[in-house]
């Protein structure tokens, strides 16, 4: 019955001349289009042994579609692609734990948020200089993090000594403190846990308060209510039937389920 609505909803925005709503679009493909990047540890994860995806945002993903009655496909992104694979329709919804970032809310559409994280550090065990948070922000000591995260814009505005530098992947600011070039990479939450988890050099550092909490949310192309209104109602009935809270706690990331 989904399809059916959506192929005569089609037909109906096309003889009134008016650009139909990226749901019906969906439902009359039986197919929904969802940007992730596939490096992201319990969220949108990519197991390079089995090619299977796992993660939060997967497992919503699929219960997105399923609610929709059409098939999810995934399709690769990243967060220095991510506003143009949404605003030029290369997917039709990103599901990736987006970071909210004014920058962002200018070109895309956020759902309400389902996550919300804290920034962490990550240094080598062996690092000398910097022995916990407040080391980080002193003269010598070298901030890596990777182009396009919402970690480069809030630590280029908050170190006052330190020196940043940015890495054109995720991969680079990891490597950049395994060879002892930088002193950690700023990350978050779900990352934290996939460098105490996959390596035998990681060590975490926590900040001692709050530093800078973001909120996660998915993100669609602006200018089509309908389907934002309907990723809004999703997020709020996975937190009302307790999917959110489930798939978080099969991935480990119950402690940063927003409200």
């Amino acid at each position: 019955m989904r399809i059916i609505w959506g192929i005569f909803a089609l037909l109906l925005a096309a003889a009134a001349g008016a650009e139909p709503s990226r749901l019906d679009r969906v439902l009359a493909a039986k197919e929904m289009r969802v940007c992730i990047w596939p490096d992201y540890f319990g969220i949108s994860y990519r197991n390079p042994k089995s090619l299977e995806l796992s993660g939060i945002d997967i497992d919503l993903a699929r219960e997105l579609a399923k609610d929709l009655g059409v098939q999810p496909r995934f399709v690769d992104s990243s967060f220095a692609k991510l506003i143009d694979d949404v605003t030029q329709d290369r997917c039709d919804i990103a599901m990736f734990a987006i970071g909210i970032t004014p920058a962002r809310a200018e070109k895309l559409r956020f759902s309400k948020p389902h996550l919300i994280s804290d920034i962490f550090a990550i240094t080598h065990r062996s690092n000398r200089r910097v022995k916990d948070w407040a080391d980080i922000d002193k003269p010598g000591v070298v901030v890596a993090v990777a182009k396009g995260t919402y970690h480069e814009d809030v630590m280029r505005g908050t170190l006052k000594q330190a020196t940043l530098l940015v890495t054109a992947t995720h991969q680079g600011r990891e490597q950049e403190v395994e060879a002892g070039r930088a002193d950690v990479f700023m990350t978050d939450y779900p990352f934290s846990r996939r460098m105490q988890e996959t390596t035998d050099w990681a060590r975490l550092l926590a900040p001692p308060a709050t530093f800078h909490l973001t909120s996660y949310a998915f993100a669609v192309q602006p200018g089509d209510e309908r389907w934002h209104a309907r990723i809004d109602g999703f997020v709020a009935a996975v937190k009302r039937d307790g999917r959110l809270l489930t798939a978080a706690r099969r991935h480990r990331l119950d402690p940063i389920v927003a409200p």
